[in-house]
C-alpha cells in the first residue's frame, strides 16, 4: 500500500513532454522531502538556506498550519 499518495497535490495538466521530462528528472533525484524520512538532499538544502539568510537553522514547512503546529510543540 502507498500511504504517501496525495502527500501533496500536483497538477501536471495534459502531459506536455516538457512537464513529463521535468517530473521524471526530479523523481530520479528526490521524490519526497519530508523530514519524516531521511534523505541526503535536505541537509544540503538547509545549510544553503541558513547561510543565504544568515540564520542559525531553518525548518521548512508546507503550510502555515504546519508551522503553527510545530511552534506549539
Amino acid at each position: 500500500l502507498d500511504f504517501l499518495s496525495a502527500y501533496s497535490a500536483a497538477n501536471q495538466g495534459h502531459c506536455h513532454p516538457k512537464v513529463i521530462n521535468a517530473l521524471v528528472e526530479q523523481a530520479q533525484t528526490l521524490t519526497l522531502s519530508s523530514r519524516a524520512f531521511y534523505n541526503d538532499k535536505f541537509p544540503l538544502f538547509a545549510k544553503t538556506l541558513s547561510n543565504m539568510f544568515n540564520y542559525d537553522m531553518v525548518l521548512p514547512m508546507n503550510t502555515g498550519a504546519e508551522g503553527v503546529e510545530t511552534a506549539l510543540k
